[in-house]
């Protein structure tokens, strides 16, 4: 792993940077829990039928399973998959993460902040020129299908559901 060396206002540049790195994660988190926190609430509110704890155990346990059965495989995609890193580019990462869904959610631009991440993963890749362009290539096609995807089926669902006489 490349390490900084030298120093910058004193500090050493390798503390520096991990120090921004670390920094760069928290405005990240808070740039997810920004973006999601309003899907969460909207879950909460239509589950509240059950009441307002039993609606948040089930978006938790919701999110918890959903995090067991495929958070490893997007992790393992992002962070080993698309290019590998050093701090600092971690660190670039991250703020352009952080900044763009911040701004994003700030004027109710929906958003993945995932997707963003994976853009600004693959933004180091090609400036390092170390970035794989058919990984990125296959999660950009999924990017593209799945909106037209969507509309088509929620479409012919409401269709065929709207043809059901109502009693």
């Amino acid at each position: 792993m490349q390490r900084y060396t030298g120093k910058f206002l004193g500090i050493k540049s390798q503390q520096l940077v991990d120090a921004c790195h670390f920094l760069s994660a928290g405005v990240v988190s808070f740039a997810r829990g920004l973006n999601d926190t309003p899907k969460i609430v909207s879950l909460i509110l239509i589950i509240q039928a059950f009441s307002i704890q039993g609606g948040a155990i089930f978006v938790a346990l919701a999110m918890a399973v959903g995090g067991l059965l495929n958070a490893r495989r997007v992790a393992l995609t992002m962070s080993k998959k698309i290019t590998s890193m050093n701090p600092g580019q971690g660190f670039c990462a991250n703020l352009v993460t952080g900044i763009l869904v911040i701004a994003a959610s700030k004027y109710g631009l929906p958003v993945s902040s995932t997707h963003v991440s994976v853009g600004s993963i693959f933004g180091v890749g090609l400036v390092s020129r170390k970035a794989n362009v058919l990984v990125f290539h296959q999660i950009l096609l999924s990017w593209i299908l799945t909106l037209p995807i969507a509309a088509i089926l929620s479409g012919f669902f409401y269709f065929v559901l709207h043809k059901i006489p109502m009693s």
